[in-house]
C-alpha cells in the first residue's frame, strides 16, 4: 500500500539507505524497457511512459534524464516507450494494474491517452505530463506539465527566419498527427514575414525523409529556408541542402551533439533547445515529491524546460553536454 511505502522511503531517506537495484518488465515486445532504482527495497515505484521510438536521440535523452533523477531518488523506476498510441495507452494500463505509485507521461496524441491518464487519475496514481500535451494536462487531472509551449517556440523559430533574412521556407513535420509539432509550424507561421510551408516526412525513415526534402528542394528552386523539427532530421536536411546545391538556410527545434556541431560549422543556423533532460528528470522529480511528501510542483501552472536558442555565439558553451548525452 502507498502508505506503508511512503513510510518506508521516510525511514530509509532518513537512515540514508542508498544502496540496491531493481528490474522491470513490459508487456509490450516493442517498448523501450528501462529499470534503474538506488534502492534495494523499490518502496517509490514511478513509470515513465512516452511516444518516442527507438533509436531517436532526442528520446534518449529524456530517458537519461528520468533514469538519473531515479538513481538520486533511490526509487523503482520504469522506463517504456512506444510511438503507437494504443500500445501507449495500454503500457499506461498496464502500469496502474502493476500498482505503480505514478506516472510521467508524454501526450503527443492527448485524444488517445485521454481515458487511460483520466483512469490512473480516479485510482489515485499522481500523473506529469513531459514534452508534448501542454494543452491538456489539466482537464486530465495532472499534477503539472513539464515541458515548452510549443506554440511561442514556434513563434521564436519565425523570428530567427526573418532574421536570416529567409523567404521562402519548409516545415518539415516528422511524426504524422503530433500536434506539438503542428502547433511548431503554427507559431512560426504566424511570425514568419514569408511564406512557410508543411512537409510531411517520416521520423523512422531518415535516409526517405532526406529523399523528400531534396525532391522537394529540387521542385521549387525558390525556397531559400529550411525548418525542422527534430534534431535527428535536421541532419536530413542539411545533407539534402548540401546535395542540392542552393544557398538554404536551415534552423531546427531540437538538440543532440551533431545539431550543435553543425552549428559550429555553419550548417545549421539556429536551434530551438527545449531541454528534454529536464523533462525527464524533473517529471520523475515532480512524482516523487508527490509521493513522498505530497508536493504538488508548478503551483497550477506548467513548468517550462524551453525555448532556449542555440546559435554559433553560444554552441560551444553547449557541445561538451551534448556530448555527455545530456543536451
Amino acid at each position: 500500500m502507498k502508505i506503508r511505502r511512503l513510510l518506508t522511503a521516510g525511514i530509509a531517506a532518513g537512515l540514508l539507505v542508498l544502496t540496491g537495484c531493481g528490474s522491470s518488465d513490459s508487456s509490450s515486445p516493442s517498448a523501450d524497457k528501462t529499470t534503474d532504482t538506488g534502492s534495494s527495497s523499490g518502496d517509490i515505484r514511478i513509470d515513465v511512459i512516452t511516444h518516442g521510438a527507438p533509436g531517436d536521440s532526442f528520446w534518449d535523452v529524456v530517458k537519461a534524464g528520468a533514469v538519473q533523477a531515479g538513481k538520486d531518488e533511490h526509487v523503482d523506476l520504469h522506463y517504456q516507450s512506444d510511438p503507437d498510441v494504443g500500445k501507449q495507452a495500454t503500457l499506461i494500463d498496464n502500469a496502474v494494474a502493476a500498482g505503480t505509485d505514478g506516472l510521467v507521461v508524454s501526450m503527443a496524441n492527448p485524444d488517445g491517452l485521454e481515458s487511460s491518464i483520466k483512469a490512473a487519475v480516479s485510482a489515485g496514481v499522481p500523473v506529469v505530463t513531459i514534452n508534448s500535451g501542454i494543452d491538456q494536462w489539466q482537464q486530465f487531472g495532472a499534477i503539472t506539465h513539464v515541458g515548452q509551449s510549443e506554440s511561442l517556440a514556434g513563434k521564436a523559430a519565425g523570428d530567427q527566419l526573418n532574421n536570416l533574412g529567409v523567404k521562402n521556407a519548409l516545415c518539415v513535420i516528422q511524426e504524422a498527427g503530433n500536434v506539438g509539432l503542428e502547433q511548431r509550424c503554427a507559431g512560426a507561421k504566424s511570425t514568419f514575414s514569408g511564406t512557410l510551408t508543411n512537409l510531411q516526412v517520416d521520423n523512422t525513415d531518415l535516409p526517405g525523409s532526406e529523399a523528400t526534402i531534396e525532391s522537394k528542394l529540387q521542385a521549387d528552386p525558390s525556397i531559400d529556408g529550411i525548418l525542422t523539427l527534430g534534431g535527428d532530421m535536421s541532419g536530413q536536411a542539411v545533407k539534402a541542402v548540401s546535395a542540392s546545391g542552393a544557398d538554404i538556410k536551415v534552423g531546427t527545434f531540437d538538440v543532440n551533439a551533431d545539431v550543435v556541431q553543425n552549428v559550429i560549422d555553419g550548417k545549421l543556423q539556429f536551434a530551438i533547445d527545449q531541454q528534454p533532460y529536464v523533462q525527464g528528470y524533473l517529471g520523475v522529480t515532480g512524482i516523487y515529491l508527490k509521493v513522498l511528501n505530497g508536493n504538488d510542483i508548478g503551483g497550477g501552472q506548467p513548468v517550462y524546460s524551453g525555448p532556449a536558442i542555440i546559435t554559433k555565439d553560444n554552441a560551444e558553451d553547449v557541445l561538451k553536454f551534448a556530448e555527455n548525452g545530456t543536451r
